[in-house]
């Protein structure tokens, strides 16, 4: 705490919000590209954007709660914000129904449940648990306000 009963802001806040927001932004660009038709630019094969440009309202919805949810969780933390757990408890509620919707209801394409894929899907989960808690862990030492 300094003179003024503020935590100090540690050294790993900034590369933990950098980093995440590095991370996340390749979320928000490829939800971005899967709106405006452009994952053919990114090199997607067309099953893939066929599947994708085919959610459901309501699973294209928690999809855009995950990963807004997970960027604006990214930029407030930068912004010192104790709404980053918020924003980040949101992501997670919105990527639970998009695991949901991807490998419980919809025809996921085959090559979509290769080891690779299963390994980036399982990132993402670990990625956005750790955000939620470290950003948590941030708010309760009075480094987020």
């Amino acid at each position: 705490m300094n003179i003024v009963g503020e935590a100090k802001t540690p050294w790993h806040l900034w590369v933990v919000g950098l980093v995440s927001l590095l991370w996340n932004s390749g979320g928000a660009i490829s939800y971005t590209m899967t709106h405006l038709g452009r994952l053919e630019s990114m090199g997607v094969p067309p099953h893939h954007i066929e599947f994708y440009s085919n959610f459901p309202a309501w699973a294209t919805g928690v999809w855009a709660l995950g990963v807004w949810g997970c960027l604006i969780g990214s930029l407030l933390l930068l912004l010192r914000s104790r709404f980053a757990v918020t924003s980040f408890a949101i992501s997670i509620v919105g990527l639970v129904f998009t695991t949901i919707y991807q490998w419980g209801i919809a025809d996921l394409p085959e090559d979509l449940r290769s080891g690779g894929h299963i390994a980036f899907a399982a990132a993402i989960w670990i990625i956005t648990i750790a955000l939620f808690f470290y950003a948590k862990r941030m708010r309760d030492n009075g480094v987020l306000k």
